[in-house]
This record gives C-alpha cells, structure tokens and sequence, in this order.
C-alpha cells in the first residue's frame, strides 16, 4: 500500500515510518527540507518536500497515495497563536483538501486530547473514578486564548468534519502524553531528562494519561484498519496523578523526587509570570500547560480498546524506561 505520513520526522512520524516500512508499505515522507532526518535517515522510504502551507507541495505528494497519516502540527505557544493556527487548522485543510482531490482511500488524523478541551474538575480527587474520566464525546470547553493548542486542534478536527461531509474516509486519533524512544523534538525540557539532571525544582497537583510511543503507533496502525469514519479514537495509557507520575520517573532514573508539591491554583494564578520567565527556567511543558495546572487530565480508552481491538497498553514504568535509555544512548540524561 503506498502511504504518505506528514509530520514524518518528528517523534510520532518518525516511529510511524518505522512501523509502515517494516509492514512492507511504500511510504512517501512528507517534511520540510530543514527538518531533522534522524528517525528517518536510515529508511527506504521516498522523500517528499513541502509545507502544509503550500497547497502545490502536498497536491505533488499525494499522487498515487492510498493512505494519509496527517500527523504534522505545531505545538508552539500562546505567543504565536496566528502561526500555529496557520499550521494546524489551516494546514489541516490544505492536507484534507489534496487528499480528497487526488483519491485518498482513507485517511487518518492525529488530533490530540488536548482537542477534548478540560476535565470539569479543577482540584480532582488523586484516583478518581472511571465515571469522570473524558471519553470521545467531550467537547471544547475552556477560553481559547488560554490553551491555543488545544483550540487549534479542535479547530482542525472541524475541519475534518467538513471533509468527511464532502465525502472523505478520515478517521481522527486523539494521543495522550507520549513517553519513549525517539523524542527528539523535547529532549532539552523533558521532565525525564529534568528530573534525572535534578532540575526540575517542584511538582504540581493534578492529573494525566500517559502512553507509549509504540501503543501510539499501534493505534493508528488499527484506526487504519478498524477505525470508523469520522470518529475519535483515544489512544492513551496509565491514569496517574503528576506526583505519582514524577515519583515513577525518579524512581526509574534512581534519583530523588521532587519534595515541594505546589497547588494547581497557585500554578495558574502565577500562570503569566512562569511565561515570562521560562527562558530562565526552561519548563518541562510549554507555559501555556501552567494555566491547566491541578486539572485532572484523566481518560477512557473503552471506545479505543473495543472498536479498534486494541491490546492493553504498555506500563508506565516501560514508557519511562525506555524514553530515558534513549535520552541516556542521546548523552541527554
């Protein structure tokens, strides 16, 4: 099957290239002629020059193209909200527009939780119960002006929608936090990598999911095959609350664990400041994530597990484990 992946040399890209060459699929790589080709470089997979923003470039690349894994995105910053709506929502479009034109069988979206928008409870319980937990029906529900990532890939989802509308067989994936080989993209501000250095001074309430990058992969490997048109997938992991999930990584890497645990209500009332001063501090998440500090981040993977036959996810311990050896083979940790 020949198949083009966007986003190609990122973390998720990269290990998606992976998997799709040792399936036997023909993959066409779609990335700028800057981007890093290490995950990559080493692949007989066909190179394909571009930007989401130019609609001449992806009309080329789609040529002869059964599937689409449109997984480029900007994660960015509340800085430059109007670039990264650019790269997302209308990128999105531009992907969504040249897979229609050219007859793209089917196509497969990577969204985020992120596009769900916010659990309703700000300070939840450490483990709460399965009945709170974000499934796919969730929806946007938190100022735009305060997370333009998540906005924007709500946006984009709409316009998947759209597409879908139109006639198109998209199927949407939404990943929770990410842990594994291959992080290229975050190795300076990993909270791994800061931890195992001692340098992340604090932790906060709250809570989130995390999966590793090889479940990702499988889940988009079985929303290409299972997944229904037009649906959400979540793809996520292990439910932990952030200061279990940071007593986990200090354990892992045997060094100690942050002490101070500081409230999610004085992260976001201090929100503005921590973004101003991060080029001094460098946090493991961009300041925009302050603003969701204390939220419970937790979420249902029935939906996923079920439709697109899924098998359960490798232990947060492994996700660890495995990100940090490659941080250490990088000399990052």
């Amino acid at each position: 099957m020949h198949v083009l992946v966007t986003g190609s040399t990122g973390f998720l890209g990269g290990a998606l290239c992976q998997a799709l060459v040792a399936q036997s699929h023909q993959v066409r790589a779609f990335h700028r002629a800057s981007s890093n080709l290490a995950l990559i470089r080493d692949l007989p997979v066909e190179h394909a020059i571009g930007h989401l923003s130019n609609p001449e470039s992806l009309q080329k690349a789609m040529e002869g193209i059964d599937v689409v894994f449109h997984i480029a995105a900007m994660l960015g910053s509340e800085q430059n909200p109007s670039k990264m709506y650019a790269v997302n929502v209308e990128g999105t479009r531009h992907v969504l527009e040249a897979a229609h034109a050219n007859g793209v069988k089917r196509f497969i979206h990577t969204s985020s939780v992120a596009a769900l928008g916010v659990p309703l409870d700000a300070e939840p319980n450490l483990a709460p119960t399965e009945s709170l937990w974000i499934n796919e029906n969730h929806t946007w529900n938190f100022p735009s002006s305060y997370w333009p990532y998540g906005y924007s890939k709500y946006l984009a989802e709409l316009e998947v929608q759209m597409a879908v509308s139109r006639g198109l067989d998209v199927v949407i994936v939404n990943p929770t936090y990410v842990v594994g080989a291959g992080d290229v993209y975050r190795k300076s501000s990993s909270v791994i990598v800061k931890i195992a250095q001692n340098k992340l001074p604090f932790g906060t309430t709250g809570g989130l999911n995390v999966i590793h990058i090889d479940d990702v992969v499988n889940g988009h490997l079985a929303a290409m095959q299972y997944g229904r048109t037009g649906e959400r997938y979540i793809l996520g992991g292990t439910n932990v609350s952030v200061p279990d999930f940071l007593e986990t990584i200090a354990k892992t890497v045997n060094v100690s664990a942050p002490r101070l645990i500081v409230p999610g209500a004085v992260i976001r009332r201090f929100a503005a400041p921590l973004n101003w001063i991060n080029p001094i501090i460098n946090l493991p998440v961009s300041p925009e994530i302050t603003r969701l500090a204390g939220y419970g981040f937790y979420y249902s993977i029935e939906k996923s597990r079920r439709e697109l036959n899924l098998q359960p996810a490798r232990s947060l311990i492994q996700a660890i484990s495995d990100a940090y050896e490659w941080f250490q083979a990088s000399r990052l940790a």
